[in-house]
């Protein structure tokens, strides 16, 4: 019968036309030509409701052979093409092992992560320890401890974000040296850093977003001059041994008598230009004695013991040091910039 020719035709095109095919995709063209839904041997399923019905179960079952035999040929093919195709990726990507690789970009510390790295070195060779608190804080320990409490207008300077109404993102890192003092007697000697919060707007000298690191030491006998000679060695330690430090009178709700530090400019080396201004020196950081009421109110006797803290801002010291003239280029993660201090 006339069907049964054209199967046996399918079935030799189909042989003689894998024969050709040279990549699986080829492979899958045959297939979807041949047993797709529009293919050769599906348009002759569709045919069959055109003959008597005693012939269809026939040619019904001759069909299906000729599925099973097409699905065959394809298969084994495959496993040959899929075979050498897999050889000729492996020898296309192999990898000489004893063949030198070209050296791979470097990373490199931040510049913010390099001032710490060099602060916690030079404050831990003095003696300090490194604490570190959380970022969100209580706001007994963010200000009500540290002598700022509620409505003063001293909180203004640092208003910052509430998540509940006694519930900040610290403002400073100070909150870590309440906590240590409600917790630890005297003597005390730790450094904080971190991140702390601000409701800033970011400019060229701001940012709501920036980071810290405060001293503070408790003891019997502690006074101003301790502070000097700390903060001396401590300018020393990171812009050389020709810098001095100045101490100005301020004020600060924790500290009674408060002192902003200037160093010597590492830029004129205290001759006087741009930079600082003509003055020769230049803002660094703000310290003082430790009020005796926070003392007091943390649970130690003011009346045995003082101490002194400072603090300063880390990208501060980083634009001082590295000659950076926009702190918003710390935060972007530009590589261009970023790669100059690997």
């Amino acid at each position: 019968m006339q069907e049964q020719e054209t199967i046996m035709q399918i079935i030799q095109e189909a042989r003689e036309s894998l024969m050709r095919a040279a990549t699986t995709g080829d492979l899958e063209t045959l297939r979807v030509h041949f047993q797709g839904r529009k293919g050769r041997l599906t348009q002759l399923l569709r045919a069959m409701g055109q003959l008597p019905p005693e012939e269809r179960p026939a040619l019904g079952a001759m069909i299906n052979e000729a599925r099973e035999n097409i699905s065959t040929m394809i298969e084994a093919h495959g496993a040959l093409l899929r075979q050498r195709e897999q050889t000729a990726r492996l020898a296309q990507e192999a990898i000489d092992v004893t063949e030198p690789r070209p050296a791979g970009r470097a990373g490199g510390l931040h510049p913010i992560s390099l001032v710490l790295r060099d602060l916690v070195e030079t404050f831990t060779g003095m003696g300090f320890e490194v604490v570190e608190g959380p970022e969100v804080e209580l706001d007994s320990y963010n200000f009500e401890l540290l002598n700022l409490p509620k409505n003063h207008p001293s909180r203004d300077a640092q208003d910052t974000f509430y998540i509940e109404d006694n519930i900040v993102l610290r403002t400073h890192t100070s909150p870590v040296q309440a906590r240590v003092m409600t917790t630890q007697q005297p003597p005390i000697r730790i450094i904080c850093p971190g991140r702390t919060f601000r409701a800033d707007e970011a400019d060229a000298t701001h940012s709501p977003n920036f980071h810290q690191m405060e001293g503070l030491i408790v003891d019997k006998g502690i006074a101003m001059a301790d502070l000097k000679g700390t903060l001396d060695a401590f300018a020393r330690s990171l812009f050389g041994d020709g810098t001095a430090t100045r101490f100005r009178p301020s004020y600060f709700p924790f500290t009674e008598p408060s002192a902003e530090v200037d160093v010597t400019c590492m830029v004129c080396h205290g001759a006087g230009c741009r930079i600082c201004k003509g003055t020769g020196w230049i803002e660094m950081l703000g310290s003082g004695m430790v009020n005796p009421k926070v003392l007091e109110v943390c649970g130690i006797d003011p009346s045995a013991y003082s101490g002194f803290a400072f603090g300063m801002g880390l990208e501060r010291i980083a634009i001082l040091k590295y000659g950076i003239n926009d702190m918003r280029l710390l935060y972007e993660g530009d590589v261009r910039f970023l790669s100059q201090f690997r």
